[in-house]
């Protein structure tokens, strides 16, 4: 799923070109992995679209009633994933993700909701109605949820806006890390 991501502006800006950067390809890598890994153990929702044995898209979704803490035996496996991580990514580079959690973090409403934490298509995919599949599926299941009121999201690419906003969404705040614009986004669902 690395490629999915190769021209985000917030993966640019913290891990470098990983279409030209062999070692920013490595980070991308190592981080998406964690961030994976980390989802399993929380318990929080992944789901993809598949043609065969190939992945063509995915999302990360944390559930409004997720435990925000696993237990003992998931805290040592996050744990053990995460330094590793430590040592493959630099320190500018883990400041730089940490900001990124408490700003989009603060910008999100203080009402339960499902929290889009990724959603990639791989490039070859794209278009083909796969991102579209996936948002689909999470409106049912935000639908579907009583403890939802619906979704939040958090984009860096200026044209995402407009297509959220196609979806129902809209902008709650518009902000920076460093020079990296970014969007924070609500869906309300209909109760």
């Amino acid at each position: 799923m690395s490629r999915a991501f190769s021209r985000d502006p917030l993966f640019m800006y913290v891990f470098g070109d990983s279409e030209l950067d062999s070692e920013a390809r490595k980070s991308v890598t190592a981080f998406l992995s964690f961030l994976f890994d980390k989802s399993f153990l929380f318990h929080e929702e992944v789901w993809g679209i598949f043609d065969e044995d190939s992945l063509l898209g995915t999302y990360v979704v944390e559930k409004p009633q997720t435990s925000k803490l696993p237990n003992i035996k998931g805290g040592f496996l996050l744990i053990s994933r995460l330094i590793p991580l430590v040592f493959q990514l630099s320190g500018k580079t883990l400041i730089l993700l940490n900001s990124y959690m408490r700003i989009t973090r603060s910008a999100a409403p203080p009402w339960k909701h499902h929290y889009l934490i990724m959603i990639g298509v791989k490039p070859e995919a794209q278009g083909k109605g796969v991102g579209k599949t996936m948002m689909q599926h999470l409106f049912q299941t935000t639908q579907a949820d009583p403890e939802s009121q619906g979704i939040a999201l958090d984009t860096e690419k200026e044209e995402n806006v407009a297509l959220y906003q196609k979806l129902g969404f809209t902008l709650r705040e518009q902000t920076k890390i460093d020079n990296v614009p970014v969007y924070c986004m609500v869906y309300q669902k209909n109760r």
